[in-house]
């Protein structure tokens, strides 16, 4: 979901997580509650919120970040070193990782994992992100078996090679899609290896009853000293949000993973014991109406650049206790390269008609808004959806559980336009290119891809390839303007409805405590389920 750069801005409102405390014990239990199950935690395809913390505590990847921060940190590796060119990484692994079934982990399971994820059979949504890697197109379009730029030199070397130079790419090794796992599991379950993972993290998946719970353990052969804290996590699934915070009032359960419901938050808020407990951050993130741009009349920029000026973000805003700020381009202002002189699309219902008139649908139209079912996405759908009426389009809502609205978005000619509330964009990582490359670039453009407008836009795309080719830190201020110029002109085109940038609220009982940030982490989203440890753990 689905997850930010350190440039000043940013880094002021992060702070570095404290050790743990010597007197905190190892032990205990947690519960976590969503209304919709996790579609997979295969970390070649989940990409939504829920999935992407879960993912994070059950498999490893060669770089992460230190907790609660957005510092790069080595985690499958041990270290690593950089060619002078930016063309090369080495990167030596950590002796004595077991994977949770107890083999050893090798290079040659890292190679097999970034091929399993670049791979088209495997319809990663992910895959574009790892373009730079020497051999991808030939890989990409079969002509080659293997990717030229992964090599195993030995058991515990990996070297990546780059066609050109990608300033993301430690990044991209700390995300779920280069997450390693083990060849002979994936291939023994095929299809079921989403709901049946082993992977190297701190948590292993012991029972998973579809759409009733999920049960993690600790994995007592955890590479990282000390962690995880807790002895298991139970998630449960399917009760309203509303009825999981009030189970968390009465101490039933200890993070209610959907957050806290709107029609809740001002009691919530002005009652000080759960205000106290109430985690506030800032987050990188986006919420937007995509518009598929291969489903008339999308196909006509009039048509979309209409319903960019008909939509009342303020008044949407307004929905959710304004815990946003109205949004027009696709960057959120945390995030470098934001164009604090771009206005965007005013709202102008006026104006709005006349772009429709000059399409040729004057008299208006009918098309599908798909939604999330979880609260509060179907009331912002609904204020979309009246929006759209005053300009004479006819919008049917499809409410429908996350994973169906994901699947549909992923279809070349499905969802006509979709409200990614509760799905997306926060960013993965800390680059304006998360923003792009997957999400509008035209390498997110394919079969459960997560580019849902389906927008491709070549001459943006090898802008976007030499934005991140400036890979000199001396040259960030000219790398972060050129990636916001892709984004304004992008807008002209209009291939999505930037409609706000919210804050994370995250809430938790009084027994389950962490380290600074972990309740809010802006890459373990909502909850770094690693560090959290249960106060009352025996």
């Amino acid at each position: 979901m689905k997850r930010l750069l350190a440039s000043v801005s940013l880094a002021a409102m992060l702070v570095a997580a404290p050790a743990f405390a010597a007197d905190i014990k190892q032990g205990g239990e947690m519960t976590v509650t969503f209304k919709d199950d996790l579609i997979t935690l295969d970390p070649a395809i989940g990409y939504d919120w829920k999935n992407w913390s879960v993912i994070k505590s059950v498999f490893d990847g060669l770089m992460d970040y230190k907790p609660g921060t957005t510092e790069l940190v080595p985690d499958l590796a041990e270290s690593f070193e950089v060619s002078a060119d930016g063309l090369t990484y080495t990167f030596k692994l950590r002796p004595g990782i077991k994977f949770h079934n107890g083999r050893a982990m090798t290079a040659a399971d890292v190679k097999y994992s970034l091929e399993r994820t670049c791979n088209p059979a495997t319809q990663s949504p992910g895959a574009g992100y790892y373009g730079a890697l020497k051999g991808f197109d030939e890989f990409q379009a079969g002509s080659a078996t293997e990717l030229a730029g992964v090599v195993a030199v030995d058991d515990s070397t990996v070297k990546i090679e780059l066609s050109r130079p990608d300033s993301t790419l430690l990044h991209l090794l700390a995300l779920n899609f280069s997450f390693v796992v083990p060849k002979e599991v994936v291939e023994a379950e095929g299809p079921d290896f989403g709901h049946k993972p082993v992977g190297t993290g701190a948590y292993k998946v012991t029972e998973w009853t579809s759409g009733q719970s999920i049960t993690l353990e600790r994995n007592t052969d955890y590479f990282k000293a000390g962690l995880p804290k807790l002895d298991k996590i139970n998630f449960q699934i399917g009760q309203e949000p509303v009825v999981n915070l009030l189970r968390l009032q009465k101490g039933e359960i200890d993070i209610p993973g959907d957050g806290i419901p709107p029609a809740k938050f001002v009691e919530v808020m002005n009652d000080p014991t759960w205000k106290d407990l109430t985690i506030v951050t800032e987050q990188l993130h986006t919420g937007y109406v995509t518009m598929n741009v291969n489903v008339k009349p999308f196909d006509n920029v009039a048509v979309r650049q209409a319903v960019n000026m008909a939509l009342n973000k303020e008044r949407i805003v307004q929905i959710i206790n304004n815990r946003a700020v109205p949004a027009n381009q696709p960057l959120p202002p945390a995030m470098p390269g934001y164009d604090t002189s771009f206005k965007g699309y005013a709202y102008d219902v006026e104006g709005a008609k006349a772009k429709l008139k000059e399409a040729g649908l004057e008299g208006g139209f009918e098309t599908d808004l798909y939604v999330a079912n979880t609260d509060p996405q179907p009331r912002i759908a609904q204020a979309i959806q009246q929006d759209l009426a005053a300009i004479g389009i006819k919008a049917n809502l499809k409410n429908l559980d996350q994973g169906n609205v994901i699947a549909a978005g992923g279809q070349k000619e499905g969802a006509p336009m979709i409200w990614s509330g509760g799905m997306a964009w926060i960013a993965d990582f800390p680059d304006p290119s998360n923003f792009y490359t997957v999400i509008l670039g035209c390498g997110g453009a394919v079969e459960g891809g997560w580019n849902w407008a389906w927008y491709c836009n070549p001459e943006l795309d090898k802008r976007a390839e030499e934005a991140n080719a400036m890979t000199d830190p001396a040259k960030s201020a000219e790398r972060a303007a050129a990636w916001g110029k892709i984004f304004t002109d992008l807008m002209a085109d209009a291939p999505w409805a930037p409609v706000f940038n919210e804050k994370a609220y995250v809430i938790h009982s009084a027994r389950i405590q962490g380290p600074q940030g972990v309740f809010a982490d802006p890459i373990h989203i909502p909850v770094n389920y690693d560090e959290v440890y249960a106060t009352d753990a025996q």
